[in-house]
């Protein structure tokens, strides 16, 4: 069974920083692309940020580029997100998931539904 594990959310001010930590189970981790998704209330689910199952490529959503930092440790089955310089519009829930075709097939690390094995999310809340 596929499991996903999120952890390291919480409440900050604005311009503060929070570490996501996502442990995977139930699939060899380095054979998958890896990624954090978040949704905000009312809103639908957007990519926040993913990354290849090797952590040569990653994609970042526009509004957090040169904020957030994506990073896998497959040694350890863990994918992070680290969150910089954090805005009250990054207020969501945070969800990781594992992508759904292994190294050998094209996972494309804009598309959401290139993803699947959803966690059960960590919110993070930004005060201004």
């Amino acid at each position: 069974q596929v499991q996903m594990v999120e952890s390291g959310g919480g409440l900050v001010q604005a311009g503060g920083s929070l570490r996501l930590s996502c442990v995977a189970s139930g699939r060899t981790f380095s054979d998958y692309a890896m990624g954090w998704f978040r949704q905000a209330p009312g809103k639908k689910r957007l990519i926040v940020a993913t990354i290849t199952w090797s952590g040569t490529y990653t994609y970042y959503a526009d509004s957090v580029k040169g904020r957030f930092t994506i990073s896998r440790d497959n040694a350890k089955n863990t994918v992070f997100l680290q969150m910089n310089s954090l805005k009250p519009e990054d207020t969501a829930v945070y969800y990781c998931a594992q992508g759904k075709y292994g190294s050998s097939s094209y996972t494309n690390l804009a598309d959401l539904a290139d993803f699947d094995s959803w966690g059960q999310g960590t919110q993070v809340t930004v005060s201004s």
